[in-house]
């Protein structure tokens, strides 16, 4: 699931009308099946003292899982809770893009329509169900959204040429982060190259006239650690930008003491590192925390693994769609 979000977040998607606005109104379930987990704690707590927590953070990421709609709506609860507490609230999403932050804008201060907003913002594909919610609470209550990440024809074009591209950019070097930081070793690294399918040993395919050749082996290994590694400067160059625009967003909120909630794919914030990792170094001393949601299919015999609990402050269980 991790390699298709990643992909999906690269490829640019076909140019097709965007979907018609919707006419009806935004209906929330009032129940979400969700079990709270406090990893600092060691033991189950519950959403509602977890919101108590995240009231008091500067910055909180929370990683989704794209596809699942319970997620989205545990999302929606999250942004309801803060607000409820009147916590001011910044929203910051990944789903945006930072070359469509004045066609955001202008939709959620009314000058412009929905359908207007659509065409001019690229929405996600299944904008409708899992992220108009979001922003139409974020535009009834007057909460800023920010939209974080790079343009995904930039970040593709590095996947498939290198971070040269971004030098290259001209008027649009303001669409990416000022300041890159993208090691090419440790554990971010690490997991990301291995859910790409890692850097093979160099084994031709058999009944290539090739096979057995060590020459043809090498090649074709080193070529995919370059594609590799290319994909790997492309999901940096995302985080950083997101990271950057997390940072910005604060300080330029920071005197309302608002508390900055960025949606994003798991996998960018995930044990603190990615997205995470980026806006804390550019907000020493500020407190960020991480929330993973995961969706699993029996969340009343779950236990969280080694694992899972190194991913973040909580982890928010919920049923996984058609379990």
């Amino acid at each position: 699931m991790i390699a298709f979000l990643f992909v999906s977040a690269l490829i640019p998607i076909l140019q097709v009308p965007p979907p018609p606005p919707s006419t009806q109104p935004v209906v929330i379930t009032s129940y979400v099946p969700q079990r709270v987990y406090d990893t600092r704690q060691n033991g189950f707590g519950d959403f509602e003292l977890m919101l108590v927590d995240l009231a008091r953070a500067d910055v909180v990421f929370v990683g989704e899982q794209h596809d699942d709609p319970n997620t989205h709506r545990l999302e929606l609860a999250l942004l309801e809770g803060l607000v409820r507490r009147h916590v001011p609230v910044v929203v910051a999403m990944e789903m945006f893009e930072r070359d469509v932050q004045s066609a955001l804008d202008q939709y959620l201060a009314g000058t412009t329509t929905e359908q207007q907003f659509l065409a001019a913002s690229r929405p996600w594909p299944r904008y409708q169900t899992d992220y108009r919610p979001i922003i139409e609470f974020a535009k009834a209550h007057q909460l800023p959204v920010i939209a974080s990440d790079v343009p995904r024809p930039i970040a593709a074009n590095v996947a498939k040429n290198g971070m040269g591209v971004v030098d290259a950019l001209g008027p649009s070097r303001g669409q990416a982060a000022r300041e890159l930081q993208c090691p090419m070793s440790g554990d971010y690294y690490d997991r990301f190259i291995e859910m790409m399918g890692g850097h093979p040993a160099g084994d031709s395919k058999a009944g290539d006239p090739k096979a057995g050749d060590p020459k043809a082996a090498d090649t074709t290994a080193a070529d995919t650690k370059a594609k590799n590694d290319r994909f790997y400067l492309a999901q940096c160059l995302k985080d950083e930008t997101m990271g950057e625009s997390v940072a910005t967003a604060f300080q330029q909120y920071g005197a309302r003491r608002a508390t900055i909630v960025h949606f994003n794919g798991a996998f960018h914030s995930d044990y603190g590192e990615g997205t995470a990792a980026s806006a804390r170094r550019r907000l020493p001393g500020r407190r960020i925390a991480v929330v993973s949601v995961l969706p699993i299919e029996d969340i009343d015999t779950l236990k969280p693994d080694e694992d899972d609990v190194k991913l973040g402050d909580y982890l928010v269980y919920t049923v996984k769609a058609g379990a």
